[in-house]
């Protein structure tokens, strides 16, 4: 059984994906091809966002973003403890200060009833992550940044494709930054993401940041980095695009179908406003080292996203702050992410669950 199952995505997308990097190798132009352009056209299109500028990949986006908002050292972004450290390590490369929020024991996603209070004179913008696939409170988000005057990046790396309150993830807010990591839900075969945002002013200048600077050749007009991403994997992206809303709904029902199977095993909870893209399914159990183990025995593949909250990571430990962030502590020590596709089959899912309960029955977290 395969984690994220790639190789059947490609068996039913093979003849698209091998024409459309066909065509690349045979215009040959490699960097900013037409098809960059094309899949931004596309994705503009899905999200509903003014803008989308390809990039290299989910932390580019993330990056690029914050060197858009001309971030000054010392400047704070407040955000999530309990996510990738993409989301931590961009705020600091940019020259700024991270500051984390505690999350909800519910879904992971930031706790808007903690962002007011960390909010402050140097505070910049807001920083939320739409983990594991669903979108956080964007509307309660963006009304605390209106009132203080903070731009709201979105981190939508697992979430593309997510709909909240009837529109798309990622067109939510200043920015929406996405990646298209091979795990994801819209992934290429590398590296790759994406920003948005119907912002002209931000637009343009990601558009130069991410070619070094430049508004024009050698014209380098700000501080840049080398950002672009490449033709072929914006090849990629565009031919999984035609099955991408089939996915969708196939993630939606595995992700019910998981609901049901599970009942009485705690589960990342779901918002009635919006849906998630299951960009993984994680359960909370106790013992997890044991659980892992007796699922690995019977061949099923797991993973912990993430084993460790990044105010307690040695890199991050100057920004942790005095403050606790006690439910970051405690998910961090239960989650536990089961294999999640689209094409996950029912027989593969009934066999995850059962193993879960079998594992299980010695006494873990239940309700």
């Amino acid at each position: 059984m395969q984690f994220t199952d790639l190789k059947t995505q490609y068996a039913a997308l093979e003849s698209e994906i091998d024409a459309r990097i066909k065509r690349v190798l045979d215009h040959g132009q490699y960097i900013m091809g037409p098809e960059v352009r094309e899949l931004e056209a596309a994705l503009e299109a899905f999200t509903g966002a003014r803008h989308c500028i390809t990039v290299a990949s989910g932390t580019e986006a993330l990056l690029i973003a914050l060197m858009a908002l001309d971030l000054k050292p010392g400047d704070e972004v407040v955000t999530t403890p309990f996510t990738f450290a993409a989301t931590a390590e961009t705020i600091v490369l940019a020259g700024a200060r991270p500051v984390f929020v505690d999350v909800e024991p519910d879904t992971a996603n930031i706790d808007v009833r903690l962002i007011e209070a960390a909010v402050g004179p140097r505070t910049r913008a807001i920083m939320p992550v739409s983990l594991y696939g669903q979108v956080a409170d964007m509307d309660e988000i963006n009304a605390i940044a209106a009132r203080h005057g903070l731009a709201v990046i979105e981190d939508a790396a697992q979430s593309f494709g997510a709909v909240y309150q009837g529109r798309r993830s990622c067109a939510l807010s200043t920015f929406g930054a996405t990646s298209f990591f091979p795990s994801k839900p819209l992934g290429c075969y590398g590296d790759g993401g994406a920003l948005f945002t119907d912002d002209d002013r931000l637009a343009q200048a990601a558009r130069e940041i991410r070619v070094h600077g430049q508004s024009g050749r050698y014209q380098h007009t700000r501080l840049g980095v080398g950002g672009r991403m490449d033709t072929l994997q914006c090849a990629v992206v565009l031919a999984k695009l035609g099955r991408f809303a089939w996915e969708l709904e196939r993630r939606a029902a595995i992700g019910a179908r998981y609901r049901r199977l599970l009942e009485g095993i705690e589960q990342i909870a779901l918002r009635p406003d919006r849906d998630s893209v299951w960009a993984q399914y994680t359960v909370l159990v106790d013992d997890r080292a044991a659980v892992q183990a007796a699922l690995k025995a019977e061949g099923i593949p797991t993973a912990v996203h993430y084993p460790l909250p990044l105010d307690a990571q040695p890199a991050y430990a100057a920004y942790a702050g005095s403050g606790a962030r006690p439910v970051a502590a405690r998910l961090a020590a239960r989650v536990l992410s089961l294999p999640m596709s689209a094409d996950l089959s029912e027989a593969d899912q009934d066999r995850v669950a059962a193993a879960l309960r079998r594992a299980l029955a010695g006494g873990a977290t239940q309700r």
